[in-house]
Parts: C-alpha cells; structure tokens; sequence
C-alpha cells in the first residue's frame, strides 16, 4: 500500500514541484491529494499542468481547484483574463503557454475543468483550496467561489482559544463536521511560518510558494512533510508573485 500525499499550491513552480517530489521518494502507488493554485507566479505554469495531466495518467491523482485555476480555465476558455487575473501572476502564465499548439490548450482546459471543487475521503476528512462558510459544509455552500477564497475558515482556526474542547457550545460548528480539513491559498507566512501548520483541525499545506516559500508534500496520516528550496532560490532571475499587491 502507497502513502497519501497532500501538496500545496504549486504557482507554476515547477522545478519545486519535481524537487519535492524526489524529496519525497513520491511512487506510483501513492496517491495525491492537490489543494490547487497550479499556476501563476513563477515563469512554468503550462509546464506544471501538462506534468499533472501525464502524472494522472500513471497513478491517482485528486486535483482541487484554486482560483488561479478558475481564472486560467477562463483565459484558456474565452481567450481573454482579467487585469487583476494578469497583475497577480497571470502574466507569466500567458507568457508559459506562447509556444504550446491550440490542440493542447484544449487538453489543458479539459484538465481544468475536469478539477474538483474539493473532495472528502473515507475517513471523513475534506480537502479544499481555501474554505468555506456554511454551517452545513461545503455541500450546502451558497457561493461556490468560497470553495476557491474563502479566508474564514483559516483566520477562525488560527485565532481559537486553544482550551476550547470540542464538546463546548464555543467550539466552531464548521470544524466539527470533518475529522481533519487540508487547505490551501493562504500562505503560512502570513502568519510567520515556514512549514505546514495545524490549527484546531485544519492543515493549511499553503507554504508560500508563489511568494519567498517552499512547496510541501505532507502525508495525511503520519504528518511527516517534506519541502523543496525556497522558490526564489530556484528561480533566481525571477520575482515570481512578489511584486503582487493585490490579493492572494
């Protein structure tokens, strides 16, 4: 029996993603678990997507959807991206697919739109790009673009009252429903970290690597991680998403 695997956002980090991975010793029984963001920020985005397609293809793979990814399921889409898709990191995903054929941008999209919104295991345990806000779980989810921003979920975590049991009235309804819930899309900086954190019952894999951060792989049961160089480390004659001022 393979390990499963979570990975955090990948913002076209592709020599992160293929470092960590060795790291790792990733195999084809292991099954992957991605929280999505696969582009936008470093200069290999088409690069990331069409290792992903072909990696699906030898072992399972879960693919989550981020908003970066909507936004380049747009653009792949209708030909066009919005100015505050392209000022945070858009533009280098363009740039990565100038020399890709039209076919293969149609395998591209079909890969995005094939995506999930977010996905529960058999342990109970939910995987999603950033969060949600109803009381009822993602399945009863009003806006469904909470699946790829909400920040709630997270910030809620991150400010409980670590004395607060499960059973008090306190307790946030939202973290009771799963056992464990895996995120993404904030990055772990934010709040002075480099490494995958827990909070109450969410992981948040997020660890910057769009930004000065890593890209992690964390195994669901044991909690063991492992984290490629520092993204700038690898990419040295690029900024990646740190000149972006908008959001994340």
């Amino acid at each position: 029996m393979g390990r499963t695997l979570v990975i955090g956002d990948i913002h076209g980090g592709f020599k992160a993603l293929q470092q960590v991975f060795q790291r790792a010793q990733v195999g084809e029984k292991d099954i992957l678990i991605f929280l999505g963001d696969y582009v936008d920020g470093w200069s290999e985005s088409a690069q990331v997507i069409q290792f992903l397609m072909e990696l699906s293809q030898k072992q399972e793979c879960i693919f989550i959807k981020g908003n970066h990814d909507a936004w380049c399921e747009d653009w792949l889409s209708l030909g066009d991206g919005p100015d505050v898709w392209l000022f945070n990191g858009g533009k280098s995903t363009v740039e990565s697919y100038n020399d890709y054929p039209l076919e293969d941008l149609d395998f591209h999209l079909e890969f995005f739109q094939r995506m999930k919104n977010y996905y529960v295991d058999d342990k109970n345990r939910l995987f999603i790009h950033a969060g949600y806000s109803s009381m009822h779980g993602p399945e009863k989810e009003v806006y469904s673009s909470n699946y790829r921003w909400d920040r709630t979920l997270w910030e809620t975590a991150v400010a409980m009252d670590k004395k607060i049991e499960k059973n008090s009235a306190l307790y946030p309804k939202r973290l009771l429903l799963y056992h464990e819930i895996f995120i993404g899309h904030t990055p772990t900086l934010d709040i002075g970290i480099k490494h995958p954190v827990n909070k109450a019952n969410v992981w948040n894999i997020d660890t910057g690597a769009a930004f000065t951060g890593s890209l992690s792989i964390l195994d669901i049961d044991t909690k063991e991680f492992w984290q490629s160089d520092p993204l700038p480390f690898l990419y040295p004659d690029e900024k990646g998403r740190n000149n972006d001022s908008a959001g994340k």
